[in-house]
This record gives C-alpha cells, structure tokens and sequence, in this order.
C-alpha cells in the first residue's frame, strides 16, 4: 500500500521532468524585441500573440495542419519576405474595398511549411517604421520544431 503513493510521486516527477524538456509551443523570440508570448495549444494548432509590455497585440503566428484557404488577392500584395525559411509575400488585409485608419501599418499572409504544415502569420503594427520592424523580426522566426510539435500531437 505504500508503494502507491510512492509510485505516483515518481510518475509525476518523471511527467515534470518530460514537461519540462519538450519544445515550448511559440518559437523563440529575441530579447531585444521587447515582447512576450501569450500562447494557445490545441490538437489543432497552436497559436502565439506576441505582445508588448502594455498588453498590445502586434504580431500573431498561428499554426495548423489544416489549409486555412485565406483567400490573398494578388492586388492586395505588399512587400516580398521571408518566413521560417520559405519565400512569402506579406498582403494588406482585405477590407471590401474600405478605407479605415491605421490599416496602412498591417499585414497578413498564409505560408506552407510542409506537409498539413501551415503558418498563418499577420501584423498589427501602429506605424509604417513599427511594420518594418516586425516584418524583420518575423523574418527571424524558426517555426520548424512547434510545426512539428504540432503534427504529433494531431495524430
């Protein structure tokens, strides 16, 4: 009988243990970014909002083995880039035609990573200067390891 709680002890610890040596779900952002993760897993997809110390929202990764058949109107194409080492065009989001402040300054785009590997990957920065910074900083980020943290939790 007391070998019971003493199994369950260890069976936690080694869970603790295992917890703590997995892959963290959002990839790694720099230091000098000044912004911290606020993340969601699920079977489905994992999804990461990065936000400034104030709480603002300003770049959002969300990944999934699912086609997310985000419909990017070539007229709407922005600037040309780079995500989780695979070409991609960054597009302004489709507003039906309307013109709404503050809109100039944000971005979306849809990248396939691999096999049932997507990236959907969109900024809300506050200014044109605050959008190139996140677009390089996006550019930086190394999904590889959370895509296929992903993958294995799906099957």
């Amino acid at each position: 009988m007391k070998t019971l709680p003493v199994l369950c002890l260890l069976l936690s610890c080694l869970s603790a243990s295992a917890w703590a040596q997995q892959t963290p779900p959002c990839p790694t952002l720099p230091d000098s970014a000044g912004l911290q993760w606020e993340q969601r897993v699920d079977r489905s997809f994992i999804a990461c909002k990065a936000v400034t110390a104030d709480g603002r929202q300003v770049l959002n990764v969300m990944l999934t083995a699912r086609d997310p058949k985000i419909s990017l109107e070539r007229s709407l194409r922005a600037e040309e880039g780079n995500f989780s080492g695979r070409g991609m065009y960054w597009y302004r989001p489709d507003l039906g035609g309307r013109e709404i402040p503050g809109m100039e300054s944000r971005r979306i785009t849809v990248v396939k990573l691999g096999k049932d590997q997507y990236a959907q990957v969109w900024i809300d920065a506050e200014s044109p200067t605050e959008l190139a910074s996140l677009r390089a900083l996006a550019q930086q980020l190394d999904v590889s390891a959370t895509s296929a943290t992903l993958l294995s939790a799906g099957r």
